[in-house]
């Protein structure tokens, strides 16, 4: 795990020492205050950036690649890095049409790859209606507002709700949906798209699983989201994902709101 992902755990002082105002204890605790506070913002970072990567490309999504391009610069070397600038690269040389065109081949429902998690779930769309409105309820907690149009557990609202909403109540999504998250990956690996690599960074933002999920990570293709349900995912060709109507990297804008912005039309 790169040190995007490490928990600042070390150097916390000894018996009698930890937390003692000008001594050794209270500057190790000071220290790792300081690398827990830099670590939540390069996952902040990470996450603001990954959910507009996964935007529909149109127009607002180009405007916005430099500055999210320029907010990876900013994210210490390592495995996260590399795979964010490795989609940027991407997307800053493939002409618009042509990256519209990929995404709405990548992200086909038919094909088992889509960005609304809870179609990982399995058949069962109770289990789905279960996870729509587990993320709901922490949105409405929280005080975040999803617009019109825009699903609960669309990936890209889930991820900047954690960077830009609140953080813990987000990350426990991200981990509720960590099954998801694998399959996701597993399929848009085997597909070859680069869109993978952005997946891989989120996945690194994510605090180390145990036993038991790695288990339902690996779950088989029952669980995976039936085809016949295609028809009604709405993140099909044509169909633009959530976005944020701040400028897409955190710390820009201050709107706690996450809603479907560019491409084509959404009523």
């Amino acid at each position: 795990m790169t040190d995007t992902t490490t928990n600042a755990t070390e150097g916390t002082g000894g018996p009698g020492g930890f937390g003692s105002p000008g001594g050794p204890g209270g500057d190790a605790a000071e220290a790792a205050a300081g690398r827990a506070a830099r670590r939540a913002h390069r996952v902040a970072v990470t996450r603001q950036a990954a959910a507009v990567l996964l935007g529909y490309p149109d127009e607002l999504f180009f405007d916005r690649l430099p500055l999210v391009a320029r907010a990876v610069a900013g994210i210490p070397r390592g495995a996260v890095r590399e795979a964010l600038d490795e989609f940027c690269e991407y997307a800053t040389t493939t002409p618009e049409p042509e990256l519209c065109e990929h995404y709405a081949d990548v992200f086909d429902p038919r094909r088992r790859r889509t960005l609304h998690l809870a179609h990982y779930t399995g058949g069962d769309p109770r289990r789905r209606g279960h996870a729509l409105a587990e993320a709901a309820d922490a949105y409405t907690r929280a005080g975040w507002r999803v617009s019109d149009g825009a699903l609960s557990d669309h990936l890209a609202v889930v991820l900047e709700f954690a960077a830009r909403g609140d953080t813990a109540a987000g990350e426990a999504l991200l981990v509720r949906f960590r099954p998801c998250l694998e399959l996701l990956g597993t399929a848009l690996h085997a597909h070859g798209t680069v869109y993978a690599r952005v997946l891989d960074a989120v996945r690194l933002t994510l605090p180390s699983s145990g036993h038991g999920e790695r288990e339902a990570a690996r779950r088989p293709a029952a669980q995976r989201p039936p085809a016949e349900n295609a028809g009604a995912d709405p993140c099909g060709a044509g169909v633009p994902p959530p976005r944020t109507r701040a400028s897409g990297v955190v710390g820009q804008g201050s709107a706690p709101e996450a809603s479907a912005e560019g491409g084509p039309p959404v009523p």
